[in-house]
């Protein structure tokens, strides 16, 4: 593979900001944060727990139906920018501004958390969109795998700083208070966040585009209903989406209830956030791994064998019993994690029609999106049912499956048909 561009690695290096977001924001420091806020101000921990629910429901809701209309718009000349620009400073601004929200304003932090969660998803969909302008069809999985590769190892270092300032509040090596020292994790965020994007602002531009119209607006909704009326025009699009909500759903699941199913097991918050590291830095090598093996063996392939491991994850975790074998289980997941959303991403990238990326990326969204509504009801449900965890985690198996039968047809790009052919006669 030739020398990545200036436009490929800033691109790249987006990954490498946003991420912190995602990790620290969505994952570690901020639930923790507000959990505790809401128990001194005196709300039940259920009551709590079930606000943050509701929370990220409506920020999901939000962006998954402005998804796609936004996305539309964009597509014209000069938009793609502008609206990750607005996203983007939104996400940051918010996430920010986190810092400076009273630790006894409980429903204040979950406003600016919904309007930062909107800003970073929504920055998300135009910087996904922007992989058919940096690159080519040939170079796409192994420039986006590299993307979610420099993600993983870019959010451990925030995380790192943050967690170890927490620690050291916590045992008064430093004279802050550990709600102070939460609050230096979210500016952290929005500094790492903002100054690694600068890259992509100076060095990426939209090359594909439909030229302006007048009345942008309205012209946008007919284009959208004239793409859902002529879905079998997009068929290979379409198919692919379906497939793609049930196996990234059964993904998204494991990832978030995670902590939950360890807890279950009795594993300590030190050792889980211990194996969340580790999760981060092994899934990062394995996502580049992901990107060259897809040219070798096209990206469908790959996201087979991704698939596949996931599918021996859901079984070896119905057998799960000590913190060794929960270790085992994050490996396994780290292994393919990243692979399969960026492979997911780019064989996307390659159906799509290039000038109307924005809008298919809107679709991508409000699959992505929703798909994080089904596995979680099926694990609770059969954990209910059954009375063990395990039994919830191993039901996910139903979702990888029809995904794989659905993936299976779906047909090959050109450009992979085209690589898998060389390779071979190599």
């Amino acid at each position: 593979m030739k020398r990545m561009t200036k436009e490929e690695n800033s691109w790249i290096f987006y990954d490498w900001a946003s991420s912190a977001y995602s990790i620290i924001i969505s994952t570690a420091v901020f639930p923790i944060f507000y959990k505790s806020a809401a128990t001194n101000a005196g709300v039940s921990s259920a009551n709590s727990t079930a606000y943050l629910g509701y929370t990220i429901a409506i920020a999901t809701f939000i962006l998954a139906m402005l998804g796609p209309i936004l996305g539309t718009i964009a597509d014209y000349k000069g938009f793609k920018k502008r609206f990750f620009t607005f996203f983007f400073v939104l996400g940051v601004t918010f996430t920010g501004l986190l810092a400076f929200i009273p630790s006894d304003q409980w429903l204040l932090l979950l406003i600016f958390y919904t309007i930062a969660a909107v800003g970073s998803a929504g920055a998300n969909v135009f910087y996904d969109a922007f992989l058919v302008d940096v690159t080519n069809e040939e170079r796409m999985n192994r420039i986006s795998a590299r993307g979610f590769s420099l993600g993983y190892i870019g959010s451990t270092i925030p995380f790192i700083v943050s967690i170890v300032i927490i620690i050291l509040a916590q045992s008064g090596t430093i004279p802050i208070s550990t709600t102070w020292a939460s609050k230096i994790a979210f500016m952290i965020t929005a500094i790492w966040w903002a100054v690694f994007t600068i890259p992509l602002f100076k060095n990426v531009h939209q090359k594909y585009y439909i030229e302006r119209e007048p009345n942008l607006v309205a012209s946008s909704f007919k284009r959208l209903g004239k793409t859902l009326f002529e879905i079998r025009k997009y068929k290979a699009v379409f198919i692919f989406l379906i497939a793609y909500f049930f196996y990234i759903d059964g993904i998204g699941t494991i990832i978030t209830m995670s902590t939950a199913y360890g807890t279950d097991l009795g594993i300590s918050s030190t050792n889980l956030l211990i194996i969340l590291f580790v999760t981060q830095v092994v899934a990062a090598p394995f996502a580049i791994l992901y990107g060259r093996l897809s040219e070798r063996f096209t990206g469908k392939k790959m996201l087979y064998v991704g698939i596949i491991i996931y599918i021996f994850v859901c079984i070896y975790a119905y057998f799960l019993k000590t913190t060794l074998d929960f270790w085992i289980l994050a490996m396994l997941v780290a292994t393919s994690q990243g692979g399969i959303q960026a492979l997911s991403r780019s064989y996307f990238a390659k159906l799509v029609p290039k000038e109307k990326a924005n809008e298919f990326f809107g679709f991508y969204n409000i699959f992505g999106k929703f798909a994080s509504i089904m596995g979680p009801l099926l694990v609770g449900a059969t954990a209910q049912l059954t009375g063990n965890s395990n039994s919830g985690v191993f039901s996910l198996i139903i979702l990888f499956i029809i995904g794989i039968v659905i993936l299976a047809r779906v047909p090959e790009p050109k450009t992979e048909v085209a690589a898998n052919a060389n390779n071979r006669s190599v």
